[in-house]
């Protein structure tokens, strides 16, 4: 006895029905696969998480073969504190979650102290965990100046000294958020050079021994507050530039040459205003001797109306100015 013998007007809904049945268990068990696969992979690993909290995780928009993947790398590396929930809570604050878990492995087989916290608080400040746990394994060496052309001091003596450093680095991992990057360090070690080689008296100590150079940097602590610790400071090249001490007392002496004209025409200047002053002075009591003298017949014309002057008085400076004059072409020397 089969269905449609029981119920022979119906036979044909209940074999659709049966049918939309069994499409839809197809559906659900296609859509539900990747979940059970992910949940097997993660049993299997020892790692079991439960179904109902992968099908959450894809629910909340969050890509479970992402968490499953990370959670078992983590648990087989030995970190088996990193929970689901933690690296749940880390994606969707934007974290790097393989990246993180890869950075944590690294660093627990290279011994360097890296919890969870700190690991995902360095990831979601923007900075490369993966890469500073590989800067700290294999430090990294940074050139200074970095576009490739020269830090320049000047020596006591004058002489300009071009230099090229490196800096070999590692990350400090516990200064990594807030701390100061590769422009600073590549800025300080430039100050440092440029004051070592300011405190040099001649350029021939520089030269003579550079490593004095890299000691006194490397004194001054230039790491200080950075997300590096600076291991070693390299001179890798160094050449003489102009004589700026030469140069600067050449301008000197040409600014002092200027001053010293300067005042020189300042001082001609003032002494041929004087002397054609004292010229005006001498033609001015040239005319007012010119009018003293024709003042004089009207001063004797004057006299001789009153009865001041006689014509014997008239006649003796007559004759004496006559015998003046005399007196005067006798003193004057020949004319040659």
């Amino acid at each position: 006895m089969n269905i449609a013998e029981i119920s022979p007007d119906f036979g044909l809904p209940v074999y659709f029905l049966l049918f939309a049945l069994a499409v839809i268990a197809v559906i659900l068990l296609s859509i539900m696969g990747k979940f059970i696969s992910l949940w097997f992979q993660a049993y299997v690993s020892g790692t079991p998480i439960s179904l109902f909290n992968i099908i959450g995780m894809s629910l909340r928009k969050i890509p479970p073969k992402v968490i499953v993947n990370a959670r078992i790398t983590a648990y087989k590396a030995g970190l088996k504190d990193v929970t689901v929930s933690d690296l749940e809570t880390h994606y969707l604050a934007g974290g790097h979650v393989t990246d993180v878990v890869q950075a944590l492995i690294a660093a627990d087989k290279a011994n360097i102290p890296l919890d969870w916290r700190r690991a995902t608080a360095i990831d979601l400040a923007g900075r490369d965990l993966k890469e500073a746990v590989q800067t700290s394994v294999y430090p990294k060496v940074i050139d200074c100046p970095s576009h490739g052309s020269y830090i320049t001091g000047v020596s006591k003596d004058g002489i300009q000294i071009n230099v090229r450093a490196r800096v070999t680095v590692r990350t400090n991992i516990a200064q990594l958020v807030g701390g100061a990057t590769e422009e600073t360090i590549i800025a300080r070690v430039g100050e440092g050079i440029v004051s070592a080689i300011g405190g040099s008296e001649t350029h021939l100590q520089v030269l003579e021994s550079p490593q004095r150079i890299s000691k006194l940097v490397l004194e001054k602590g230039l790491d200080s507050s950075t997300a590096f610790l600076i291991l070693s400071i390299d001179i890798v090249e160094m050449n003489l530039g102009e004589n700026i001490g030469a140069k600067l007392r050449a301008d000197k002496a040409e600014s002092d040459k200027r001053i010293a004209q300067a005042e020189a025409e300042k001082r001609r200047a003032m002494a041929v205003a004087m002397e054609q002053e004292n010229l005006a002075k001498v033609r001015d009591m040239e005319a007012k001797l010119v009018e003293a003298q024709a003042a004089v017949p009207m001063a004797m014309a004057e006299a001789f109306r009153n009865g001041n002057l006689g014509i014997m008085d008239y006649q003796r400076i007559q004759n004496i100015q006559a015998d003046t004059d005399m007196r005067n072409s006798i003193a004057k020397p020949e004319s040659k």
